[in-house]
């Protein structure tokens, strides 16, 4: 079968209804009555679920929060698992990020690689097999959820009620393919009692705000400072700084308030070292000033244990696993008030071999007694599928024939709908050669890129789900 060739005469049809799904704001919001987490993702899921119905699929939804296209029959169940979801944009676009540039190479929105772009390769993938009037071996489920960037409600809601696939793949990450997923856990920091100052201090630290979503490296951070005497000295304090440091911000005086801001660059939570957090910048500045107690006593502690800290260190969890790598931690979230205290929003992400369990009990020991606990914690401990698994082979030789790359299976840091799966992998759609621009400014994903993760997906579940290439009873 010419798989290229037959995904080259959708290409118009593939763009305009992924032209359409990423014109929907779909960032995870307040709830309401039929939109569990917002109206944006629930207006996505719709928008795919219609798309199924309108191209004879036998379409699912569950609680408005996740749903499934379907076809084929049988007692195995293969499951493709995407998402519809988004990052907020953050700032910096060189156009509106949910008003999809659409050039001759390249379409530019937030969530095109994240995730759906990919997602609606895949869709497309079953689209043209159907269409060519194919035999299912496998009933075959493309499953779409509304809050994998945030706490996977939809999964949850989602295997509650419907069947778990025997196999699947998740169409998020890169390919050839990724086999092992670090464990992933999130947990608020939080200062539990405040202190008194005996001596009114000349600046008092009112608010600080950094970050929106623990999986992602904060591009902006902001401070309210009220500075009884010599503002003219604190803001030449912070132009120093800024000059110093060769970071960016900027600063303004509102209703005798001094508000500064820094600037630094996003990235993905599971990859902090590629970003510059803006605020670990602002923490460093706010150090070097003479603050009330309070906030003394926030600053020292971010500066012991939260700024610079990528792999774990000043937790006592640094780890490495020969092939699933290193502990990760990005402190995608900072706030601070004179009222409640501190918050530090982290994204932990670990290999296998960590006793994370009794690694976080010790770690909360040890801030207990500087006035600091853990609160809100979730863990997703590490997924791994062996490299010699059948779906493996399969699925890496799928990719294989569509493009020259010898590059083997890996593992990551970042956390897909794989791990729901007890038998699931991640498959592409990032390139040996993708610019990676999740969770940036300008997300972008290459149409040829677009139209050969298709093919790839293509053949792949051809191969498994039409052929039967998987043998009768493997999947189970």
């Amino acid at each position: 079968m010419d798989f290229q060739g037959l995904v080259s005469q959708y290409k118009d049809s593939l763009l305009e209804d992924l032209t359409g799904l990423l014109k929907i704001e779909s960032v995870k919001s307040d709830p309401s009555e039929n939109a569990p987490v917002g109206e944006g993702p629930k207006a996505a899921l719709d928008y795919m679920m219609k798309l199924g119905e309108r191209d004879g699929f036998k379409t699912v939804e569950v609680d408005s929060l996740a749903g499934h296209i379907e076809i084929g029959s049988g007692e195995e169940l293969f499951g493709i698992l995407g998402h519809v979801d988004v990052v907020p944009p953050g700032t910096g676009w060189d156009h509106p990020p949910f008003e999809p540039l659409v050039t001759e190479e390249a379409v530019t929105a937030r969530g095109v690689q994240d995730d759906k772009g990919p997602t609606m390769a895949a869709y497309y993938a079953l689209k043209i097999l159907k269409e060519q009037n194919l035999d299912f071996k496998v009933k075959t489920r493309l499953i779409i959820g509304t809050d994998e960037e945030s706490d996977w409600e939809c999964t949850k809601a989602y295997f509650d009620s419907q069947e778990m696939p025997d196999a699947g793949f998740a169409p998020d990450a890169a390919f050839p393919l990724i086999y092992g997923e670090k464990g992933i856990t999130s947990f608020n920091i939080v200062q539990k009692h405040t202190l008194l100052d005996e001596v009114e201090p000349n600046i008092e630290l009112k608010v600080m705000i950094s970050g929106e979503r623990y999986n992602m490296v904060p591009e902006e951070a902001e401070a309210k400072l009220k500075v009884i005497q010599n503002m003219t000295e604190v803001i030449q304090s912070f132009e120093d700084f800024l000059r110093n440091s060769e970071a960016a911000g900027s600063y303004e005086v509102d209703n005798g308030f001094l508000i500064i801001r820094t600037e630094g660059k996003s990235a993905h939570g599971s990859t902090p070292e590629a970003g510059i957090n803006a605020g670990f910048i602002l923490i460093e500045f706010l150090g070097t000033l003479e603050l009330d107690d309070n906030a003394t006593n926030f600053v020292h502690f971010a500066k012991d244990y939260i700024v610079g800290n990528y792999d774990g260190g000043p937790f006592d969890m640094v780890h490495t696993h020969e092939e699933m790598g290193s502990v990760s931690v990005n402190t995608g979230m900072i706030n601070y008030t004179e009222v409640d205290g501190a918050s530090f929003g982290v994204n932990l992400r670990y290999p296998e071999g960590l006793d994370f369990e009794g690694s976080i009990e010790v770690f909360r020991e040890k801030i207990s007694s500087e006035g600091f606990t853990i609160e809100d914690l979730t863990d997703e401990p590490p997924h791994f599928v062996e490299p010699s698994d059948p779906l493996v082979t399969v699925l890496l030789d799928s990719y294989r024939n569509h493009v020259e790359d010898a590059a083997e299976p890996f593992t990551i840091g970042g956390g897909t709908y794989a791990r729901t799966l007890e038998r699931g992998v991640a498959f592409g759609a990032m390139f040996k050669d993708t610019a990676d621009t999740m969770h940036q400014k300008n997300e972008t994903m290459k149409i040829d890129e677009l139209l050969s993760a298709t093919a790839i997906y293509m053949e792949a579940i051809y191969r498994i789900c039409v052929e039967g290439e998987i043998s009768e009873n493997q999947l189970l």
